[in-house]
C-alpha cells in the first residue's frame, strides 16, 4: 500500500528507467477523483492492458468509452514507444477486481484465476492503468521499442514504490468481467525474438530489471541476427557452349559466416533471408556486340519457382567484365541459382565469377 507518485515523481521515475515519454496538456490535475468523490490511492499495483483499437489517445484522454468517462488510463503507449502521461489522479480502467486476485497482487502471490465470489475491489482507486495499443487479435504486433518500453513503465512504478515483480498483472487476471488484456505477438525484445505476450513473461522481464540499476538495458539481439558477409568463386575457368544454359557452381574461395551456402552446388543463398550484393564475372573469346545473359531464378528444391529480371553483358575488345547487382529476399525454403545464357555463335570462357553479398538470415 502506497500514495500515489506526484507528478515531480512520475518524471523523476521514468526518466531514471529510461522511459522515454510526452505530457498530454493537463495530465498533473486530470482524474476523476472530484467527480467520483473518490480519492485515488492508496495505490497496491499497475494494471496493464491493451486498447482494442488504435490512436486510441483521443478515447483514453477525452472522450472516454460507453458509460465509461475519461480519462481510461494513467498512460498510453503506442507503437513508437513513446509513452505518453494522460493523468494523475483516478481513471476509469480497471473496474471491479476480484478480491481474491487483487490480494495476491497486494502479497505478491501467484495470481489464482479471479473468483467474484470472493468479493470485489475498485481497481480504479487502488491500481495504476496502462493502456498499450494493439488490437489484441492475435494477428496485431506489439513493436520492440513498444514493449522494451512497457517493461520499463512497469519497472519504474514498482522500482519507485519498493515493489516486486508481483505488484504487475494485465487485466484478464482481475476482471470478474471476463476482460482478455492484455494479448497478442510481440517482435522482440533484448536478445529474444518473436513471442506471444503473457503476464508471466512480463513479469519476468520487469523483475529482470529491477534486479539491474534503472539505467541497466537488455541485451542486444544475438550477432546471428546480423548480417554477414559471404565471398564465392568458381573453382576454374570453364567453356560456356553458344546456345546453353548452363548455372554457375559457385564452390571456391568462400565462406559460410551465415549458413546459406551449400558447397559443389548453383545454389548461392537459401531463405528465409534477405540478402544484397554484387556478381562480377568476367569472360574471354565474347565477340565485341555479343551477349550473354544473366537469369537468377527461385527454386524449393528443384522445383522452378520464379524468374528475376534478365541482366545482359555485352562483349567488348580485350575481354568483357560485367557486374550484376543483387537485392532480393527469398522466402523460406526457397534457395536462388544464376545461370548464364550465350548468344554468341561460339564456345567462350567464363574466366572469372565472383559473387559478394551481405546475408541477413530470418527467422
Amino acid at each position: 500500500m502506497a500514495t500515489p507518485m506526484t507528478p515531480a515523481q512520475w518524471r523523476a521515475a521514468l526518466t531514471a528507467e529510461g522511459v522515454p515519454f510526452t505530457e498530454l496538456d493537463g495530465w498533473t490535475t486530470r482524474g476523476r477523483d472530484a467527480a467520483t468523490g473518490n480519492v485515488f490511492g492508496p495505490v497496491n499495483g499497475v494494471l496493464n492492458h491493451h486498447t482494442a483499437g488504435v490512436d486510441s489517445l483521443n478515447l483514453i484522454a477525452y472522450k472516454g468509452a460507453t458509460a465509461l468517462p475519461p480519462p481510461l488510463a494513467h498512460a498510453y503507449l503506442p507503437k513508437s514507444g513513446v509513452l505518453v502521461l494522460v493523468a494523475a489522479g483516478r481513471a476509469n480502467h480497471a473496474g471491479p477486481a476480484a478480491k481474491n486476485a487483487f490480494d495476491a497482487i497486494v502479497a505478491e502471490r501467484t495470481i489464482p484465476r479471479p473468483n467474484k465470489a470472493t468479493g470485489t475491489v475498485d481497481g480504479n482507486d487502488r491500481l495504476y492503468g496502462i493502456e498499450t495499443e494493439g488490437l489484441g487479435d492475435g494477428k496485431d504486433t506489439y513493436t520492440r521499442r513498444q514493449y522494451d518500453t512497457w517493461v520499463r513503465f512497469n519497472a519504474a512504478i514498482c522500482r519507485h514504490h519498493g515493489w516486486g515483480a508481483g505488484s504487475a498483472a494485465g487485466h484478464l487476471e482481475t476482471s470478474v468481467e471476463g476482460k482478455p488484456d492484455p494479448a497478442g505477438p510481440v517482435e522482440g525484445y533484448g536478445r529474444r525474438g518473436r513471442f506471444t505476450l503473457t503476464m508471466t513473461q512480463m513479469r519476468a522481464d520487469i523483475a529482470e530489471r529491477l534486479a539491474h540499476p534503472a539505467s541497466w538495458s537488455p541485451p542486444a539481439p544475438q550477432e546471428a541476427d546480423m548480417p554477414a558477409y559471404t565471398n564465392l568463386g568458381i573453382a576454374q575457368p570453364y567453356q560456356l557452349a553458344p546456345d546453353a544454359m548452363e548455372p554457375i557452381a559457385f564452390t571456391a574461395e568462400w565462406t559460410d559466416e551465415a549458413g546459406d551456402h551449400p558447397a559443389g552446388s548453383a545454389v548461392f543463398v537459401k531463405g528465409a533471408a534477405r540478402f544484397t550484393g554484387l556478381i562480377g564475372l568476367v569472360f574471354t573469346g565474347l565477340p565485341v556486340g555479343d551477349v550473354v545473359q544473366v537469369r537468377m531464378s527461385e527454386y524449393e528444391g528443384d522445383t522452378f519457382k520464379a524468374d528475376h529480371p534478365v541482366h545482359e553483358i555485352i562483349g567488348t575488345a580485350g575481354g568483357t567484365f560485367g557486374i550484376v547487382p543483387l537485392v532480393k529476399r527469398l522466402g523460406a525454403g526457397r534457395s536462388m541459382r544464376v545461370r548464364l545464357l550465350n548468344q554468341a555463335a561460339a564456345p567462350i570462357t567464363v574466366k572469372s565469377a565472383v559473387l559478394s553479398a551481405l546475408v541477413w538470415k530470418e527467422g
